[in-house]
């Protein structure tokens, strides 16, 4: 079974994407922040052999890249859409990335499949409180895990991990920050 990365993306439509940055920063420049992102993320993880990547995006047409694989994204709330992005990578361990943490790099999705040898879950935990990975070896263990999760607050992972039944192991590997506001950009 082959580890399968996902690459969790919106189409980078002007007053869709990062709006709490396109607040501080306006519009056009937050959509040139987010393609910036996208489009580094894609370059920085997609040729790495250790892993099969494909891009999980919103449905909006964009240029996403000819060479990766792209599934539409789920309708419904984030956690819905997170859910059925790992459902439905193909056996195998799978990890979920957004495309807003600057730092990301192979080594740090290489950490989360590693993590998954020995753990159902695992997460990359946000400086900001949330988290920028998720992954599943079982996907049994996705059944309520984003349930009632207070997306883009500081309780977003907290929220999460007290989703997790009892017996499912998971792990936390690096602290990444994120981008979601004009400081983040300093």
């Amino acid at each position: 079974m082959r580890r399968t990365l996902i690459i969790f993306a919106r189409a980078p439509r002007l007053g869709v994407v990062k709006k709490r940055l396109a607040a501080e920063i306006g519009d056009v420049e937050a959509r040139r922040v987010y393609e910036t992102l996208l489009r580094e993320t894609v370059r920085r993880l997609a040729a790495d052999r250790r892993w099969r990547t494909e891009v999980v995006a919103t449905r909006e047409s964009y240029r996403w890249p000819r060479h990766l694989p792209r599934r539409d994204q789920a309708r419904g709330g984030l956690g819905r859409r997170m859910a059925e992005a790992l459902r439905g990578a193909p056996p195998g361990p799978a990890v979920l990335v957004g495309t807003d943490i600057p730092d990301l790099a192979p080594r740090h999705v290489e950490r989360a499949f590693r993590a998954l040898g020995s753990n159902k879950l695992v997460f990359g935990p946000a400086a900001d409180g949330g988290y920028w990975l998720v992954g599943v070896r079982d996907r049994k263990a996705l059944a309520g895990l984003f349930r009632g999760v207070r997306w883009s607050t500081r309780h977003a992972l907290a929220d999460t991990l007290a989703n997790i039944r009892p017996g499912v192991s998971h792990a936390l590997v690096d602290t990444l920050a994120d981008l979601d506001e004009a400081k983040d950009l300093r």
